[in-house]
């Protein structure tokens, strides 16, 4: 009997080792939970509460439409810890939360402003994937305050540093050019441009140093819990509503969700290397999509430590019968 490698590996660890490398990476059948990534005080005296995700595993994605199953609620303190409990109230549920799932962590993807008076109330992202239901809890606890330090740590920001000028940085600049709402035929290209710079440029591009040229600086073990990422100021589209396969972007987009492995095309994917930015900071992309229905895409800006958001929304309709 032969045995592949890997196989030879897994028989003979001992089966706690075994299980530990089963819950390294799983490509599917795991959930998403909701994460609630803190917040911080407003100029005029409101908060903004920080929300994102993760996706337990490293390839399966999800539609979860707005409704029964993604959802959001206000309550009282302690008002929704129970997670059989239903509380879905159409009226307040979208509050601009994804509907497609990428894999992995996709920290900081969307805020909710809240006013200065919110007090001990909670906005509650109630979601369900894989028939389980989980919750994040979005409340002004001492534990979750933040600022933009403290979000560039979570994200692995300039290579996971905790410089203090990360204190003030300012978070790129981003404009889409057109309309906010847009129309199109099935197979049809959309153009799309954005503008985006990074207005105080930090942290400052730099990579560390060329492509890996051994097995040992392509396979370097991580050093720290949080992934790390490099610096530098990039622009991408992502699917934030809607059927993602079906969706198609050229050039092909660099990945926003924290793709570690290596050469993933991602700002967290060794070698850590973040293309040059065009030098008239107008990235240009084109889009098509294989069916009809309602999108939103995302273009997401980010220096590596900070995200800027704008949505286009996009209706697309089928081809004219011939």
């Amino acid at each position: 009997m032969v045995l592949a490698p890997l196989a030879v590996f897994l028989l003979f660890q001992p089966a706690g080792a075994q299980d530990a490398v089963g819950r390294f990476m799983r490509l599917r059948g795991e959930i998403v939970s909701p994460a609630y990534e803190g917040w911080w005080q407003n100029e005029d005296g409101g908060y903004t509460l920080f929300f994102g995700y993760m996706n337990s595993n490293w390839e399966q994605e999800f539609e979860v439409p707005v409704g029964p199953n993604n959802y959001f609620t206000i309550t009282e303190a302690g008002g929704l810890d129970d997670l059989e409990r239903e509380a879905l109230d159409p009226s307040i549920a979208d509050q601009g939360q994804p509907a497609h799932f990428y894999p992995r962590r996709n920290p900081f993807l969307f805020t909710v402003n809240v006013p200065a008076d919110f007090g001990d109330k909670e906005w509650v992202w109630t979601l369900t994937t894989q028939g389980q239901t989980q919750r994040a809890y979005g409340l002004l606890s001492s534990d979750y305050r933040m600022d933009p330090q403290v979000m560039s740590t979570e994200v692995g920001g300039n290579y996971g540093s905790l410089d203090d000028r990360l204190r003030t940085n300012i978070a790129p600049e981003l404009e889409i050019e057109g309309d906010e709402h847009r129309r199109v035929r099935t197979g049809e290209p959309l153009t799309l441009v954005a503008f985006a710079n990074d207005p105080d440029n930090y942290p400052p591009r730099r990579n560390r140093g060329g492509p890996p040229s051994t097995p040992e600086q392509l396979y370097r073990t991580p050093r720290g819990a949080t992934v790390q990422g490099a610096p530098g100021l990039r622009m991408s589209w992502m699917v934030y509503r809607g059927p993602a396969q079906q969706v198609n972007f050229a050039p092909t987009q660099m990945k926003t969700w924290m793709d570690s492995r290596v050469w993933s095309n991602s700002p967290w994917s060794p070698p850590l290397s973040i293309p040059e930015p065009p030098a008239d900071g107008r990235w240009v992309a084109e889009v098509t999509f294989e069916e009809p229905g309602e999108y939103v895409l995302r273009a997401v800006a980010s220096d590596g430590s900070q995200f800027t958001y704008q949505n286009v929304i996009v209706t697309v309709t089928g081809r004219p019968a011939l």
